[in-house]
């Protein structure tokens, strides 16, 4: 675990007595731009700098699994100024794969909820498969030969495309990528020919014709893909995966902060066209107090954890 040094201590004391934010505030992001957790802190940035009258400036962080971002979060004080927008990747994943220089559930403080969204199964349009079962059939009568992009190693397509070839006794070649724009590139392209990516990421190829889903990850299927069957109704189980999308700040941050932080979150979530955006994104968005964010945001760690070792998933995997 990180120690937070007295100075630091006194720092965030003396925060209490001025009012927040006292200047601008970065997001941290931790992957390239037009992934989704890209488009949900730009999204943050500009109701909150509405809100609180300073300017919310969204950094990106891509690599390592979204723990680059995570670090320099960890890293700073702890005074409300360096916020966050992470996923169970960075926050419940990865800390059981790479060696972190934090502790992800001490030096990151759970802010809020913002949106969960489905895994999707998705191949470009040079894949002839229209149904799993047909895409199935590809991959067993070439074993080794498919190869599936993820956003890194530990990520949940990384995971949900691990759980995948164990359920339905398949190969495929591991391609990770620092974010899912970049991933995109190379599965138009085809350099790879199939991701479980997330669909606040997919949607817009989706939606375009670019790529072609085949079923998604979750137990009912996604308001915004009424057609699109899930896994189990295809026949395959054991491969529930969906993508939460939350807001941390570091940790030791005044209390204060972080409650008013978790209010103007939730007030943020209420808004006609935040809503409309998040639906679009195929998610359904949050509203939790700090404290059950922050008991969801544990309960997920060791559930990941628990997966990961029964999976026998390693970093070089």
């Amino acid at each position: 675990m990180r120690s937070i040094p007295i100075f630091l201590l006194l720092w965030a004391s003396a925060a209490l007595a001025q009012p927040y934010p006292a200047r601008p505030v970065k997001i941290m992001a931790g992957a390239s731009p037009g992934g989704g957790i890209d488009i949900i802190s730009r999204l943050l940035a500009d109701k909150f700098a509405e809100r609180f009258k300073q300017p919310f400036v969204v950094e990106n962080r891509p690599g390592a699994s979204n723990t680059l971002a995570a670090d320099f979060t960890a890293r700073a004080a702890p005074d409300g100024h360096t916020l966050m927008v992470a996923t169970n990747t960075g926050q419940a994943i990865a800390p059981h794969l790479i060696k972190l220089g934090f502790d992800a559930q001490k030096d990151i403080q759970p802010v809020g909820l913002v949106v969960v969204v489905p895994n999707v199964v998705v191949v470009n349009n040079g894949v002839p498969a229209r149904t799993i079962e047909e895409l199935l059939a590809l991959l067993k009568a070439k074993p080794g030969e498919y190869r599936f992009a993820s956003v890194g190693v530990g990520s949940t397509q990384h995971i949900a495309a691990e759980l995948f070839m164990r359920a339905t006794a398949t190969k495929l070649i591991h391609i990770p990528y620092k974010g899912s724009s970049q991933a995109h590139i190379d599965l138009l392209g085809g350099q790879v020919e199939m991701m479980l990516d997330t669909t606040s990421s997919a949607m817009g190829q989706i939606k375009a014709g670019r790529l072609r889903p085949l079923a998604v990850t979750t137990p009912k299927r996604a308001a915004e893909l009424p057609n699109v069957p899930t896994l189990a109704e295809s026949g395959i189980q054991g491969v529930e995966m969906s993508t939460w999308y939350g807001l941390f700040v570091t940790g030791g941050t005044p209390r204060a902060i972080v409650e008013r932080l978790n209010a103007e979150l939730q007030q943020a979530l209420k808004l006609p066209d935040v809503q409309a955006r998040l639906s679009g994104l195929g998610g359904e968005p949050g509203a939790l107090s700090v404290q059950q964010f922050t008991e969801m945001n544990s309960a997920e760690y060791e559930r990941f954890g628990r997966l990961i070792r029964e999976a026998a998933i390693r970093i070089d995997g």
